[in-house]
């Protein structure tokens, strides 16, 4: 596929600054604890209090998901992805019955014993209202997509993006590179594809096969990456005014976008030197 960007050895087209969170456990009530166990003081008599909700934190992929209800439901690895051909989730037809983009991160109640069908078509439904509601439809409508491609769009921009500030920028930078027939070159997608989470991809990360090597491969990957939320949403359809075909997060706080390839070449040197810092190291 050629590629309509300078060579890059060391060269990052994108960079959070940051880990994405990862976490399998269940998210209760708004907290990263998972389902809790019996501790050494607790008698066989006593069970454990089971969470009253679920919490989906914006950006999870629906792999976390599956394994959060599992936990929350205290039911066997596996169940809930197992469960998703009895679930009849009412996607949209370009999802190909893949829920990842429509699984809406939310709370939900987990009364009435839940079932992995309910919990998974509740977040579906709430992903349709949110998404077919005249704001997003007409927004995406507007930037000559359908919803299906925005929410697409918010995905990339909710793994991206490192603060909620730039995500306008981070969709103009999408916008900008399809308009002008560039791959995007974002490391998201390589995390994606290779179900992992970091901020450094090598030389021999952009050369794996698949449809999610947005280094490789034109246009939008074929699904949603993640679970984006309404901010992400928004700023897929109304991204910021701006030329940026590059940015890098050079450190917490400070990313850097521009539309200059040499600028943004020593916008990554610096990235590069920072990530080999002692303090870099200490907190990575």
């Amino acid at each position: 596929m050629q590629k309509n960007t300078p060579p890059r050895s060391t060269i990052r087209l994108t960079r959070r600054g940051r880990l994405a969170l990862v976490a399998t456990g269940a998210v209760v009530a708004g907290t990263a604890v998972a389902v809790p166990l019996l501790s050494p003081e607790q008698t066989e008599k006593e069970a454990p209090r089971k969470p009253a909700t679920l919490v989906i934190p914006e950006g999870w992929r629906a792999g976390q998901i599956y394994q959060a209800v599992d936990k929350a439901l205290a039911l066997p690895a596996g169940t809930t992805r197992k469960a998703l051909p009895k679930a009849a989730l009412k996607l949209p037809e370009d999802a190909e019955g893949n829920p990842e983009g429509y699984l809406f991160p939310a709370t939900y109640p987990l009364d009435k014993k839940p079932t992995p069908e309910a919990l998974l078509a509740s977040m579906v439904d709430t992903a349709n209202k949110k998404f077919n509601r005249a704001p997003i439809a007409a927004g995406a409508q507007r930037n000559a997509m359908n919803v299906y491609q925005a929410v697409t769009i918010a995905s990339l921009v909710q793994a991206e993006a490192a603060t909620k500030a730039d995500m306008g920028k981070v969709a103009r930078v999408v916008f900008n590179r399809l308009e002008r027939g560039m791959p995007l070159q974002m490391d998201s997608t390589i995390n994606y594809a290779l179900n992992r989470s970091t901020v450094r991809t090598t030389e021999r990360d952009i050369r794996i096969e698949s449809p999610y090597n947005s280094y490789q491969r034109m246009g939008l990957p074929p699904t949603p990456i993640d679970n984006p939320g309404e901010e992400a949403m928004r700023a897929a359809i109304a991204p910021t005014p701006g030329d940026w075909l590059y940015f890098v997060t050079v450190k917490p706080g400070d990313t850097r976008f521009t539309a200059n390839f040499q600028e943004h070449q020593r916008n990554v040197a610096e990235f590069n030197r920072n990530q080999r810092s002692p303090a870099a190291k200490a907190s990575g």
